[in-house]
């Protein structure tokens, strides 16, 4: 399938804007938009192209990338006043937000015929977003996917084909629970450990030699977390939504997982408590303060 002409980018975010300019630099001729003034400048600054609308943005584009908080917004996006309807009858939207799956296949039904869909989230945060080393887990169409390919490439280091529309935001609900129930683990042994006496790096050292070993001990107890940064560049309020994503789903088909639903009160707890748009690896601070028996 040749390869799209014009990519429509929607969401300059702390993830988007980066995304946005690896296409820009590999040659995709990207237009942007996003509702913050400072967002869309920064795009400009960087050579991308830059529409007053989402319409604007659309027209002409047979490529469509959304980026933006959650499911809803993007419905609201594209689908409000039909503005999708401004792009070419067949373009493809990459909604690469992280969604809940079943908005996904709502948001599909609502575009109809007119713009082919494929979920295609992402993981790696801001840091593999500059680096364009992302992970993409896309749900589509096999010949949907398979063109889009190229161009999520040009942001990611690996493509996971995951199944029809909707498994690729279910895929990332899922890592994203695994993930956020890693930090609720690594974050309660340190403190088991600095409780009994232990120095809370030798933990972190000896559980990285260890079967112990995660994403949390691994890129975040010591470089967000020990040194007290807090400054990952994900928020928690968004791991919090991605977990109650997974514990939505998992309830919805009928299964009995106690320790997601528990993981998924947590972490929403966390996010009511300390704020969601605090950096998620603060979730140490509030487990630091719940064990104390502070509530």
């Amino acid at each position: 399938m040749p390869e799209f002409k014009r990519v429509a980018f929607i969401g300059l975010g702390q993830m988007g804007l980066p995304m946005a300019t690896h296409l820009h630099q590999r040659g995709f001729q990207v237009v942007g938009f996003d509702l913050s003034q400072e967002a869309k400048s920064a795009f400009r600054s960087l050579g991308g192209l830059i529409a007053d609308s989402v319409p604007q943005a659309l027209g002409g584009s047979d490529c469509i990338v959304t980026m933006l908080p959650n499911g809803k917004i993007v419905q609201a996006a594209l689908v409000t006043d039909g503005a999708y309807k401004s792009a070419p009858h067949g373009a493809v939207l990459l909604e690469m937000s992280s969604s809940a799956p079943t908005e996904t296949r709502e948001l599909k039904g609502l575009l109809g015929d007119h713009i082919r869909v494929v979920d295609a989230p992402v993981s790696g945060g801001v840091k593999r977003a500059v680096s364009g080393t992302l992970t993409v887990m896309a749900g589509g169409e096999a010949a949907d996917v398979e063109q889009a390919e190229p161009l999520l490439l040009a942001m990611a280091s690996k493509v996971f084909r995951c199944g029809p529309v909707g498994a690729g935001h279910a895929m990332k609900a899922i890592n994203n629970y695994v993930s956020g129930a890693g930090v609720i683990a690594a974050s309660e042994g340190v403190q088991l450990g600095l409780a009994f006496g232990l120095e809370a790096e030798t933990v972190v050292d000896v559980l990285n030699a260890s079967s112990g070993r995660n994403n949390a001990t691994e890129v975040k107890m010591k470089q967000f977390i020990l040194n007290g940064t807090f400054a990952s560049g994900f928020a928690l309020g968004l791991m919090a939504k991605d977990i109650r994503i997974a514990a939505t789903l998992s309830a919805a088909l009928g299964l009995q997982q106690d320790n997601l639903k528990l993981t998924a009160d947590l972490w929403d707890d966390a996010s009511k408590s300390i704020g969601g748009a605090a950096d998620h690896t603060r979730l140490y601070e509030y487990l630091t303060k719940h064990g104390d028996g502070e509530h």
